[in-house]
C-alpha cells in the first residue's frame, strides 16, 4: 500500500498528517508513505524527524486583498501541478490525503483529477477555504468539529470522526505529571500556555494571576510563555517581584513534556488551534480560551465557541481581555468545585481519543470500494 499524504505551514496540520500515517503503517504491514509540502513550511524541519520522506513543490498562498503577491501566487500555482503530477505519476500512490494549508489544495485537486482515491481531513470549526474548494472533488471530507459541516453541501462525503492526536497524552496519569512537573499533588495547577511562539497578550494578562498566586497557597501556575518572549515576561515578573524559583509558580519559555503539563492541569489557559483543544478534550480539562484574533478567518473563535456552547470552556476574547478580569474567572471557576467539575465533563464529552483509527477505516473502506 502506497499513500502520499500533504499539509504543512502550521502544526495544527502537520501533526494530524503524522498521525494518519502511523495509523497508515499499522494497518498495512509493507505500507510506502511520503509527504508533500513547501521548503518554507514547517513540515520542512518536522516531516523528517518524524522519519518520513518529504517531497516539496514550490507553492505559497493568496493574499485577501490585491497585490503583486497573488501574481506570484498564481504563477507559482501553475508550476505546483506540474510539480505534484510529477511527484504522483512517479510515486503511484493508492491514496492521497490532506490535512489543509495551501500545498493541500495542489496536491489534492492534482490526485483527484488524475483518478486517485482522496481524502480531506478538516481540523477547524470554521472551514478552511482550501477544504471548501476541494469538496467537489474528493472522495471523503473527515471533519473535527460536526459545526465544519455546514460549509460542505455534498453531506453524503461528510464524516465526523474528531481530530488525530498523539496517543501519549493518555498514558499519563494528573499525579505523574504533577511529579515530573515538580508541583504539590494535592494543590490545583493552572496552565498557560500561548503556543511555542507564545502569546503576547495573554502572557502580559496573566500578571494579576501570577501576583496572586505568590500570594495565597491555594493555587499553583505553570507558564509557557513561548521562546521569543521568555525574557520579556521574566522582566514582568521581576518588576512585580513576583517569584519565579519558587515550588508554586514556574515559568518556561517551552515544554518538551508538554503531555505531563496537560495531564497535571486542572484548568488550561491557552489559544485555540484544533489540536490543542482536541487534546485539552480527549483529556477532559477544563479551560479558559483566548482565541487568537487574527486567525484566518477568525478560525480560532470558531474553535472555541463550540467549546463554549457544549459548556466545556470559557471564551474571553482579547479585546477585552485585562488583567483583573482574567484573574477573577480563573479564582471563580477554581473555587466553583461544583463547575469546575461540570465543565471537566463536558470538555471529556467532547473529546474524541479513536479519531485516528476511525480516519484509518474510512481509508480502508475507500479502498476496498476502488477495487
Amino acid at each position: 500500500m502506497k499513500a502520499i499524504l500533504t499539509g504543512g505551514g502550521t502544526g495544527g496540520h502537520i501533526y494530524p498528517a503524522v498521525s494518519i500515517a502511523r495509523e497508515i503503517q499499522s494497518r498495512y504491514k509493507n505500507a510506502e508513505i511520503i509527504f508533500v509540502g513547501t521548503e518554507k513550511g514547517l513540515e520542512s524541519r518536522i516531516i523528517p524527524k518524524e522519519g518520513f520522506a518529504l517531497k516539496t513543490i514550490k507553492v505559497r498562498g493568496f493574499e485577501r486583498r490585491i497585490t503583486l503577491k497573488n501574481l506570484i501566487a498564481v504563477k507559482e500555482a501553475a508550476f505546483s501541478i506540474g510539480s505534484a503530477r510529477k511527484i504522483i505519476k512517479d510515486f503511484k500512490p493508492d491514496i492521497v490525503i490532506g490535512t489543509g494549508g495551501y500545498v493541500c489544495g495542489t496536491v489534492m485537486l492534482t490526485a483527484a483529477m488524475m483518478g486517485i482515491p482522496t481524502v480531506i481531513h478538516e481540523s477547524n470549526a470554521f472551514a478552511g477555504m482550501t477544504n471548501k474548494l476541494l469538496v467537489r472533488f474528493v472522495d471523503i471530507i473527515a471533519l473535527n468539529f460536526e459545526e465544519a459541516s455546514k460549509y460542505f453541501k455534498n453531506s453524503k462525503k461528510v464524516v465526523v470522526t474528531g481530530n488525530p492526536i498523539r496517543t501519549d497524552i493518555f498514558d499519563i496519569t494528573k499525579n505523574e505529571g504533577m511529579r515530573e512537573l515538580g508541583f504539590d499533588e494535592k494543590i490545583p495547577l493552572v496552565f498557560i500556555t500561548g503556543g511555542s511562539r507564545g502569546a503576547r497578550k495573554i502572557n502580559q494578562s496573566i500578571m494579576a494571576l501570577a501576583e496572586e498566586c505568590s500570594n495565597n497557597n491555594s493555587f499553583q501556575l505553570l507558564h509557557m510563555t513561548g521562546d521569543t518572549q521568555y525574557t520579556s515576561v521574566m522582566q514582568y515578573y521581576k518588576d512585580r517581584k513576583i517569584p519565579t524559583d519558587s515550588s508554586r509558580i514556574k515559568v518556561v519559555p517551552y515544554l518538551h513534556n508538554m503531555p505531563y503539563a496537560l495531564a497535571a492541569s486542572d484548568i488550561i489557559i491557552s489559544r485555540c488551534g484544533a489540536m490543542t483543544l482536541s487534546e485539552i478534550t480527549a483529556l477532559g480539562k477544563p479551560s479558559i480560551l483566548i482565541p487568537f484574533p487574527y486567525a484566518a478567518d477568525n478560525h480560532q473563535e470558531y474553535n472555541a465557541r463550540a467549546l463554549e456552547k457544549k459548556g466545556a470552556a470559557i471564551v474571553m476574547l482579547e479585546k477585552d481581555l485585562t488583567q483583573e478580569d482574567l484573574k477573577d474567572t480563573v479564582l471563580k471557576l477554581l473555587n466553583d468545585k461544583k463547575k469546575l467539575e461540570q465543565t471537566a465533563l463536558n470538555s471529556k464529552k467532547l473529546g474524541v481519543r479513536n479519531a485516528t483509527e476511525k480516519i484509518g477505516e474510512l481509508i480502508s473502506e475507500l479502498l476496498g470500494s476502488k477495487k
